[in-house]
């Protein structure tokens, strides 16, 4: 029988030696190595060539999304699988977005999680309800530039067109400019919509 080849990326060491140890427990699986941040997850990923990596969305260094694209890059075959504390992040959708196969809270249950794996390695993709449910699944989160997240926070303040080309000093048409685009990314009309639809997809963290 052909093993599942599985590389394991997380920053915290007791998560790698947990996981390890249920992974190598499955007699369909083979844990083939462990990374204690995404830069080594994409060294390691060259080097075995796993048929599936499963990352901690939080790490240093290189976190889950960068990690993701750069494996992707390397192989845009690679079958990712997204851990995550949380079900509320707009990282999660941008690591969807970036080519992952899969997220699952780590509050999962192990057969929730083994489900997983076999799913993303057999080619399907696999989402915990609750990461489904809490982002309003979306594969194309808007990405804004630094200056234009630094705008949408000033939005959230109350802050005018006149009080944002202060801040950053720039011209009122050019605050405008910024304000418009942002509306535009995220489908808003005005700036009310434009914070509550923020807030819902989680791009802001006030």
């Amino acid at each position: 029988m052909n093993k599942i080849r599985i590389l394991i990326a997380d920053d915290h060491s007791l998560v790698r030696i947990g996981l390890a140890s249920l992974l190598g427990y499955q007699p369909d699986f083979k844990v083939v190595g462990t990374a204690e941040d995404g830069d080594t997850a994409v060294r390691l990923f060259r080097e075995l060539s796993p048929d599936v990596t499963v990352i901690d969305l939080m790490m240093p260094k290189t976190n889950g999304v960068v990690a993701t694209k750069r494996i992707r890059e390397v192989d845009p075959k690679a079958r990712i699988l997204i851990l995550t504390t949380f079900g509320t992040s707009a990282d999660v959708a941008r690591a969807l977005s970036a080519g992952a196969a899969g997220a699952i809270v780590k509050d999962s249950t192990n057969d929730e999680l083994l489900t997983a794996i076999r799913t993303v390695a057999a080619g399907g993709e696999s989402i915990s309800p609750v990461i489904r449910k809490s982002l309003d699944y979306n594969p194309n989160p808007p990405e804004f530039t630094k200056r234009q997240t630094e705008i949408l926070f000033s939005v959230t303040r109350g802050l005018t067109n006149a009080d944002i080309a202060k801040q950053f000093g720039i011209s009122t048409d050019a605050a405008k400019q910024h304000v418009m685009a942002i509306f535009k990314k995220l489908g808003a009309a005005n700036r009310a919509e434009a914070v509550t639809i923020a807030l819902q997809k989680h791009l802001l963290k006030i």
